[in-house]
């Protein structure tokens, strides 16, 4: 089984690498996602964030260009490339690390982790990636959860074609049952995220804190 899931992740490694590498420009835009430039009060200036499976680095250079002391990752060697030199040129500094999921030291801890459109996982991953960030809260700090619900599929406008892999509010609330949630709201937007995420889509903010 352990080796089941160790290539697995290489797989998925693999497949991240190859759709950023192949594309001439950032993929998903480099502007933030919506749930963070929409909602200005999750960022804390001076306090810790972790920005999972982040991509090339739209979302953790707003956090740093807005004071948060920002550390991330993602397996691919483009992504985290093109993150950096986000980061140059927004003048801000940003700890990003390649790393697939299960190598990460889920023992450090923040005051916040951001998890926007990881939406790879099937439902048993999703419940490990779940645990892992739980665990990498300090008592008191703050999730943030960004994605698609189940109407995405089929939209062709972003996200993978699993309907299982998809959030809904029912899900969120049960899997941080006894958080203090601080927003929970599913709405239709029209995307334009770089060339990956245009068009209208089904998406869902949850945000809360630990106990």
């Amino acid at each position: 089984m352990v080796g089941g899931n160790r290539g697995t992740a290489h797989a998925r490694s693999l497949m991240w690498e190859e759709r950023y590498s192949g594309s001439d420009g950032y993929l998903f835009g480099t502007a933030p996602a919506a749930v963070l430039a929409e909602n200005p009060w999750v960022v804390l200036e001076g306090a810790s964030a972790l920005c999972v499976a982040h991509g090339e680095g739209r979302n953790t250079v707003h956090l740093a260009r807005h004071g948060m002391n920002v550390t991330a990752f993602d397996p691919s060697p483009t992504a985290i490339a093109r993150a950096g030199t986000l980061a140059v040129d927004a003048d801000v500094s940003v700890d990003a690390r390649v790393s697939d999921w299960d190598a990460w030291n889920w023992s450090e801890q923040y005051d916040m982790v951001v998890a926007i459109f990881i939406q790879f996982a099937d439902p048993a991953f999703r419940a490990r990636q779940f645990s892992n960030m739980q665990s990498a809260l300090r008592s008191g700090g703050r999730i943030l959860l960004h994605g698609y619900r189940p109407e995405q599929i089929g939209r062709g406008t972003g996200g993978p074609p699993f309907i299982e892999n998809m959030y809904t509010e029912a899900l969120l609330r049960e899997a941080f049952e006894g958080w203090t949630i601080e927003r929970c709201a599913v709405y239709e937007r029209d995307q334009r995220s770089g060339s990956a995420h245009v068009g209208q889509a089904a998406l869902i903010d949850f945000i809360a804190r630990k106990p």
